[in-house]
């Protein structure tokens, strides 16, 4: 039985730019919010959209003209939710009834950037930082100051921002609160190009820079190395105080290749011959000496997940999958066609693990792609 497609309006958060919570190019923030009901009436649940990062003042103002960039580019008014923002329980069978929302993403810093002065040239603003804060007191306002459940989640760039903003959450929701962290594809790693460069290391600086996102890290990472390091959950996390559940493949589909110049392991420039791009499509194109790069790169995932401080607390879904990230996606959160580890859908894994139905919340697929993997390329 197909289920009804859930289309959920755009709220501008027009009383934001009192406080210069704005996007790049000085428009106000935008989110959208499908209400809660019956049990879920108390129970809130937040997504942070991804779209990468700009690190460059040509960067930032190219992105400032797109969606990325500009609530004024949000067309049309209405988005999708699915997966885990779904009101249908066959497709989210533990947080169908809650308020659910999804945060739009439009200041290249993963909500970390918060900078007084605006570029004379360009009218740019860095302002992430507000943003999520204006954002946050808007849902407070609307009820969420009395939750009595709540997540924060994301993907991708997203994912990021939910693990470098997890502990800011928790402190705006009461503290009798069950209050838990969903991070999606947000695991980046520091690892070297194919040409041995480090150019998300590199691409980290000048974001933290460009963005003034130091003071918005975690201070007790930012007291101890380089601001831009505590932009890598493996050196974060660690201090990260509020409960947190990882979702990732150790096969990112963005770090290993994709078409944006910033990514790590295969960057644009470094295939001008586009000798990559089948193996983009899908894994099984791959030549034999790219399927040995890949997972050398997955053996480096899995080194530095591996070698996060040991907690009980967390919960893990690492997959195989040449894929990244879709919690938003009905088919790869809850359906017949879902990644399984020890049989249990993502969907399942983390609602057991956020209301404590099960002890064992590590899940970690060998090599080579499991049988379910097709349903997420």
């Amino acid at each position: 039985m197909a289920q009804k497609e859930l289309m959920v309006n755009i709220t501008i958060l027009h009383s934001a730019t009192a406080e210069g919570a704005v996007c790049l190019d000085g428009s106000p923030p935008a989110y959208h919010l499908d209400r809660g009901y019956g049990t879920g009436l108390r129970s809130w649940i937040i997504t942070i959209d991804g779209g990468g990062w700009c690190s460059s003042i040509s960067d930032c103002h190219n992105r400032s003209n797109s969606v990325l960039g500009s609530s004024t580019k949000m067309l049309p008014p209405q988005v999708r939710f699915s997966g885990i923002l779904h009101n249908d329980l066959r497709i989210n069978p533990d947080f169908y009834n809650w308020n659910r929302v999804r945060v739009r993403y439009c200041d290249g810093s993963s909500f970390t950037g918060d900078v007084d002065d605006v570029d004379p040239d360009t009218k740019l603003y860095y302002r992430g930082a507000r943003i999520f804060r204006a954002i946050m007191n808007d849902l407070s306002r609307k009820g969420m100051q009395t939750a009595e459940n709540a997540i924060l989640s994301g993907t991708s760039a997203g994912g990021l921002a939910t693990i470098l903003n997890c502990d800011k959450f928790k402190s705006l929701l009461p503290d009798d609160a069950r209050v838990k962290c969903v991070a999606d594809a947000g695991f980046f790693i520091n690892a070297k190009t194919i040409s041995g460069t480090s150019d998300i290391q590199d691409e980290y600086k000048r974001v933290v820079t460009l963005h003034g996102s130091a003071k918005n890290l975690p201070p007790s990472c930012t007291s101890i190395m380089e601001p831009s390091l505590c932009f890598f959950p493996r050196n974060v996390v660690p201090y990260v105080q509020t409960l947190l559940f990882i979702i990732n493949s150790q096969y990112d589909l963005w770090q290993v290749e994709d078409t944006n110049v910033s990514n790590i392991l295969v960057p644009e420039y470094l295939d001008p011959q586009r000798v990559w791009k089948n193996c983009k499509v899908h894994i099984s194109n791959c030549t034999l000496s790219q399927r040995i790069i890949i997972q050398d790169f997955g053996v480096e995932f899995l080194k530095a997940f591996l070698g996060l401080t040991p907690s009980f607390t967390r919960g893990y879904f690492i997959t195989s999958c040449y894929s990244h990230g879709q919690i938003q996606s009905a088919r790869y959160w809850f359906s017949a066609n879902s990644p399984r580890l020890l049989n249990k859908t993502i969907a399942e894994a983390v609602a057991d693990w956020y209301f404590d139905r099960a002890e064992f919340h590590q899940y970690i697929d060998p090599y080579p792609c499991g049988r379910d993997c097709w349903s997420t390329s």
